[in-house]
């Protein structure tokens, strides 16, 4: 939903099962994992499930 009502904003899924060499580089221990990167660097980790409103507190400083 995020992605499509946020235009400045790439969204991508990754399954840590697939891919765990990104999982073992971010080191995500947990799922679900919002990584936000600003200029290519890793900037903010969100750990957990969170509804929209929430989700969208904690990267409005991004969008």
């Amino acid at each position: 939903e995020i992605a499509a009502e946020e235009d400045n904003i790439k969204i991508a899924k990754v399954n840590v099962d697939d891919s765990p060499d990104l999982a073992r580089r971010y080191e995500i221990m947990s799922i679900p994992a919002l990584i936000v990167f600003e200029n290519g660097e890793p900037a903010k980790k969100l750990i957990g499930a969170k509804p929209k409103g929430a989700l969208l507190e904690e990267i409005g400083e991004f969008l």
